[in-house]
């Protein structure tokens, strides 16, 4: 029971570890800033594209894609969130069928099932840049989301 849904490529080594999703240093992240949208991460849901870590940390396959996308077409299906965020190009670009730069997709909504969506970087991005822009540019699509959430 979640208006909001984060959904992110897949599990990263710590995520592997613990086998929740976004718990590592781009959970933190995260994290901070669910906190700075006036939520908590128990108020939000956060999934990913893929189940499994893929090997060597590599982006995930088409058909591995394919294969895992019925399953948070399902969990979203089962928590009917009022909005969607996804994080990085991989999730974005699988989420709306459309091969396009993250960087052109974030700050415009696009739907997954119905379900307005919003693209935005991803937080391991934002670690490895350290590029303040991009940190804000984040920030104005959250600010989108929580706009249309109202």
């Amino acid at each position: 029971d979640a208006k909001l849904m984060f959904i992110g490529e897949g599990p990263g080594e710590d995520e592997d570890v613990q086998g929740r999703p976004f718990v590592g240093k781009a959970g933190q992240l995260l994290t901070s800033l669910i906190t700075k949208m006036g939520l908590r991460r128990e108020d939000v849901y956060i999934g990913n594209i893929v189940k499994c870590r893929p090997p060597m940390n590599r982006d995930p396959e088409e058909d591995e894609i394919n294969t895992c996308i019925q399953f948070i077409k399902r969990q979203v299906e089962i928590i009917s969130p009022k909005a969607i965020i996804s994080l990085g190009r991989i999730s974005s670009q699988a989420l709306t069928g459309i091969k396009m730069p993250i960087g052109r997709m974030r700050g415009h909504f696009y739907a997954f099932e119905d379900i307005p969506l919003m693209p935005t970087f991803h937080p391991s991005y934002l670690l490895r840049t350290g590029n303040p822009k991009d940190k804000w540019l984040v920030w104005e699509d959250v600010q989108k989301v929580l706009e249309r959430l109202k």
